[in-house]
């Protein structure tokens, strides 16, 4: 338990999203009161958010709120909250060019920056983790990348979400508030977004369709599962200077074509790819150096990739084929 006081109040922001449904079974397991809100965006099918959130409602010490954040009584929302963990964004990088950054600047710019101003005038706030990204790095090709080294994100959304870890650190600087940043690095398990590539990559294996691989498959990314990203917000309440921010990655860097060998082990089943040129925004490698995380946040993650593609399999099996979900 972090807390001495056991029902004091969290708010998860993107709460039926994939991370932040996660993180508010955790705090609720902890023993914490959870404030959840999520606007159910239309970057994909509500049904997939509808399923996450089945773990939590109902429980004990759990409020949904539907609403916008944007468009919210943030100081009503903020009342008696002790903890904040600014979940909600748009995601995709592939999808953030062209008309559609307006969105990506609303909701993960100026939302962040109204949530913050909000926050600042909270009396009972203790904590505000942000949730950032590795694409914050852009294609450095100073490997591992670390926490100091030079930013400079290939994609629209990267510019946003280095925006949003920026906005942080100002208000950390100007008012104190206390907020820590953390740059995930490939997320990936059960409940992963149907944009992902494990997730778009069960779905083919599962329908017999070939998997689209842009470029020659020897791209590599750092892999964290699920659980380990949680466990990092969670470490936040009680560890990280204001205005500090990590590098949250599972250790399981390796190529897309290492993790497609993975798949045919944890499936059972054949894989077929098919090759395609690479994408405007992607990177060509990640890899995080996760020594300030290890230090401060006593970050250790746990799960390898052969045993978070299980699980993510599992909840493929169970939930997304079993239920139908499109």
């Amino acid at each position: 338990m972090t807390s001495t006081s056991p029902r004091e109040t969290c708010l998860v922001t993107g709460v039926a999203g994939f991370i932040g449904s996660h993180l508010a079974e955790r705090l609720l397991g902890d023993g914490y009161v959870v404030v959840g809100v999520d606007c159910f965006t239309d970057y994909y099918p509500r049904a997939y958010k509808e399923s996450n959130l089945v773990g939590l409602l109902g429980r004990s010490g759990f409020r949904f709120i539907e609403d916008d954040l944007g468009r919210m009584d943030l100081d009503a929302l903020l009342d008696g909250v002790s903890y904040v963990f600014h979940q909600a964004a748009q995601a995709g990088v592939r999808a953030s060019w062209g008309q559609s950054f307006a969105v990506y600047t609303d909701l993960n710019v100026l939302t962040t920056q109204k949530l913050l101003e909000a926050a600042r005038r909270a009396t009972n706030l203790k904590k505000f983790v942000c949730a950032s990204s590795s694409s914050v790095y852009g294609d450095s090709p100073e490997l591992p990348l670390r926490e100091l080294g030079p930013v400079a994100p290939v994609s629209p959304y990267g510019v946003t979400k280095l925006a949003a870890e920026h906005l942080a650190r100002l208000y950390a600087a100007n008012f104190g508030l206390p907020t820590v940043s953390l740059r995930y690095f490939t997320v990936y398990g059960p409940r992963q977004r149907p944009d992902m590539a494990f997730h778009k990559f069960l779905r083919a294996i599962y329908a017999g369709d070939p998997i689209p691989v842009y470029g020659d498959g020897e791209q590599t990314r750092d892999f964290t599962f699920v659980a380990d990203a949680v466990a990092a917000n969670v470490a936040c309440m009680a560890h990280g200077e204001p205005g500090s921010y990590f590098n949250i990655g599972g250790g399981s860097r390796v190529t897309l074509n290492h993790c497609l060998d993975i798949l045919r082990e944890v499936t059972g089943r054949g894989v077929r790819v098919e090759r395609h040129g690479t994408q405007h925004g992607d990177v060509r490698h990640t890899w995080a150096d996760t020594t300030a995380a290890q230090t401060v946040l006593g970050f250790r993650p746990q799960v390898s990739l052969r045993e978070g593609l299980a699980a993510e399999d599992a909840w493929f099996r169970d939930v997304v084929l079993a239920r139908g979900l499109g």
